[in-house]
């Protein structure tokens, strides 16, 4: 018959190749040879049996399972197979019970069969199973499993005398630095971006990278170009394995140009981004505490929209759907959340330096955000709303400086110091390794 068995050099199962077994012993001279189960030379009539499809609650599984010959080649004896293989593709390690049950496995020894697979399984994700089965007693007896996680990692479970025994198998895995480059689109630096082949989780990431040094709704626009390396690990065929993981980003437009490298720093637990020469990217503050909103009004004197007459507007609104997440714009001490008449819902910062940023409209407030607790840069406080004298959803953001209100776009924050000494060296020894990459992967 047809099974499927595995390439030594690779445990993934979707490599697996078919090939033909047979009885235990040769069938006699004299019985015709019996046709291949090979789905393009079997008649039609032939085909239901070569082939099932199991579901399991959410599970699909393909089975290769032995096939009659056509009545035309039933003449002689023919021996019964010795062993079947099918393979099975489940929606996560919890199936695996029940789907060896489900092709014939008693009830006992799928559960002692996954017992000892599950610490070796993935908690979530897609699991591939092939199994080795073997006719007895009216079912099937459980002779070998393999099953990989989406990382092509894995297990091996045999049968032995002593019951089933587990044995890992390490994801044949390699590394690979892809590079893209692109310019900006009429559209926005997202679709910019996709078009250029950049994968568009990462997207986030390179603007956080580069948010110090850009205002990306109002300093970047068509024409100007981008660069992105990202490091991907993929299996023995070439696929991509996990998340992508970016190192490196830069933006040139109009008037500036900027590039960051990813470095963790020893003991960090986080990576973080470092111009060419070791100096952090990050700011005591972000340049603007919300994301994909265009600024509506700026720092100055105006015409109210509500009290109709000239006013001292003391910050920037940027325009965004109601439920828009508003961030901290560094790192502080809540000073004041709740509603405060014409402010609506408002939320007060001290920052270490002493400087004070102000939110108000806000639709809601997040979780944990009360007089006293501590925000992180970048953590979310709120989102966008109309509350308290509001003409439209939008967020009101302040900046004070000594008591005094400033223009949050144009003040001057400061970087965090370079790094020295060895940690320096560690740095300057991974954006080599960054742009050497870079050089060898432009694509």
């Amino acid at each position: 018959m047809t099974g499927l068995t595995h390439d030594p050099q690779s445990f993934d199962p979707r490599r697996w190749r078919r090939e033909q077994t047979g009885s235990s012993s040769p069938a006699p001279a004299s019985a015709p040879p019996i046709a291949s189960p090979s789905v393009a030379r079997l008649p039609r009539a032939a085909l239901a049996g070569s082939a099932a499809i199991l579901a399991l609650g959410g599970t699909a599984a393909w089975l290769s399972q032995p096939v009659p010959p056509p009545a035309s080649l039933a003449a002689g004896p023919v021996a019964a197979p010795v062993e079947e293989r099918r393979m099975l593709v489940l929606a996560g390690r919890d199936d695996l019970a029940s789907a060896l049950v489900a092709s014939g496995v008693a009830a006992d020894a799928a559960a002692a069969a996954a017992r000892v697979a599950y610490p070796l399984l993935a908690r979530a994700g897609e699991v591939r199973a092939a199994m080795t089965l073997h006719p007895a007693n009216g079912g099937m007896e459980l002779i070998r499993l393999a099953a990989s996680n989406p990382d092509a990692s894995g297990v091996t479970v045999v049968r032995g005398a002593q019951g089933f025994t587990a044995a890992a198998v390490a994801a044949d895995l390699d590394t690979r630095v892809v590079v893209r480059r692109g310019t900006m689109d009429d559209t926005s630096f997202y679709s910019s971006a996709v078009a250029a082949g950049v994968i568009d989780s990462l997207i986030p990431d390179f603007a956080k990278a580069l948010s110090y040094d850009f205002d990306f709704q109002r300093e970047v626009g068509k024409g100007d170009g981008f660069e992105a390396a990202f490091e991907q690990r993929v299996d023995a065929d070439g696929r991509a394995v996990g998340p992508p993981t970016l190192l490196y980003a830069s933006l040139t437009a109009r008037n500036k140009t900027a590039s960051a490298y990813r470095f963790t720093l020893p003991g960090a637990d986080e990576a973080s981004w470092f111009d060419r020469t070791g100096r952090p990217v990050k700011r005591e503050l972000l340049r603007t505490p919300i994301d994909a909103a265009r600024v509506s009004s700026g720092f100055g004197f105006r015409l109210h929209p509500v009290l109709g007459f000239m006013k001292l507007h003391k910050g920037t609104d940027f325009a965004a759907p109601t439920g828009t997440p508003i961030f901290a714009s560094g790192d502080a001490t809540v000073e004041f959340a709740g509603p405060k008449g014409p402010n609506g819902n408002f939320v007060k910062l001290l920052h270490d330096n002493g400087w004070e940023s102000l939110y108000l409209h806000m639709n809601a407030f997040a979780a944990g955000i009360a007089a006293g607790a501590h925000v992180r840069q970048g953590q979310q406080i709120g989102e966008v709303g109309t509350t308290g004298r509001s003409t439209g959803p939008h967020l009101h953001y302040e900046l004070h400086v000594s008591g005094e209100p400033v223009d949050p776009l144009s003040v001057r924050v400061e970087a965090a110091r370079p790094l020295k000494g060895a940690t320096l060296k560690a740095f300057l020894t991974e954006r080599d390794r960054i742009d050497v990459s870079r050089a060898r992967d432009a694509s």
